[in-house]
């Protein structure tokens, strides 16, 4: 499942393509699962609108819309994956001025920019049409993305403290009397949201810090390392464009190249890239850990 960085990767990529430009029309797939909020009410949120800007709040990529001019097209939502080229009506009238338009990628969801000439890739589940004649896609083989629109007036928040900006201090805080284990407890989306699998067991190897540690009990210095860890495993990650470990691509269908770095995830029973020593694979919260038992204590 896409986490942090490559959600971060994605949302970028498409805000420096679609920045400014208004949503014509909007067409659904009308398959089961994709969609939290009703397809008619995301075709009618949407049609019509101006994206603001496309970001990142946890693992969710956040459209924020303002409402535009009128006259734009519209197409029904439905199972036929022809796109209607006819004027629909616009329905928005009355509606509030801002919304945002929510995107869960789940384990094989991608956001594409595409011209719309380019044919549909199978599994497309959404297509917001662009005044320039582009596209936005959503395509997602298993369907377990979600699409949704919020319209209240505090917008999207997500359910946690945002890792790549929180202070040592809160990040320490945040930990304090738990009794979970450290890895889970970053895994914890109400805690911290955004970091997953990869970036909890990279982080912890680069602080030092046995997965299976008690969150609460970890030392003001462990907590210091681990938060400074976590920092710049995110922001490499970012940079390098994520991990490209299953179907991730960026809003180009390229892949990131950060799982060139990883140290341990993934790698159980291969040597530490540090000391030498055979990674270990353990179960901590449900999730597979991998760590190095020398590097890490």
């Amino acid at each position: 499942m896409p986490e942090l960085p490559e959600v971060e990767t994605v949302a970028n990529g498409v805000d420096a393509r679609v920045r400014g430009q208004r949503i014509v029309s909007v067409w659904t797939s009308g398959k089961p699962q994709t969609f939290k909020s009703p397809e008619t009410e995301i075709v009618e949120t949407l049609t019509g609108t101006k994206i603001e800007k496309v970001r990142r709040v946890g693992k969710t990529i956040v459209m924020d819309l303002v409402r535009g001019g009128s006259g734009t097209k519209q197409i029904p939502s439905g199972n036929d994956n022809q796109k209607s080229k006819g004027k629909g009506k616009d329905k928005n009238k009355g509606t509030k001025d801002t919304a945002q338009f929510l995107v869960h990628l789940g384990m094989t969801g991608r956001l594409l920019v595409s011209q719309a000439e380019v044919p549909l890739p199978p599994h497309t589940h959404a297509v917001l049409a662009l005044a320039d004649g582009r596209e936005v896609r959503f395509v997602d083989p298993r369907r377990f993305g979600r699409l949704s629109v919020v319209t209240t007036e505090e917008g999207y928040t997500g359910p946690g403290v945002e890792p790549t900006t929180v202070s040592e201090e809160e990040f320490a805080g945040l930990f304090k009397g738990r009794k979970l284990a450290i890895k889970a407890a970053l895994l914890n989306q109400s805690i911290l949201h955004g970091v997953g699998n990869i970036y909890a067991d990279e982080s912890l190897f680069r602080a030092g810090i046995r997965p299976r540690k008690q969150a609460g009990k970890l030392t003001r210095a462990e907590l210091g390392r681990l938060h400074e860890a976590l920092q710049q495993v995110l922001a490499h990650a970012i940079k390098l464009g994520g991990s490209s470990v299953s179907d991730y691509v960026d809003a180009d269908g390229v892949r990131g190249f950060f799982q060139l770095e990883h140290k341990v995830y993934s790698r159980a029973g291969e040597d530490c890239k540090d000391c030498g020593a055979g990674l270990k694979k353990i179960v901590v919260g449900g999730r597979t850990t991998v760590y190095c038992p020398t590097c890490q204590r």
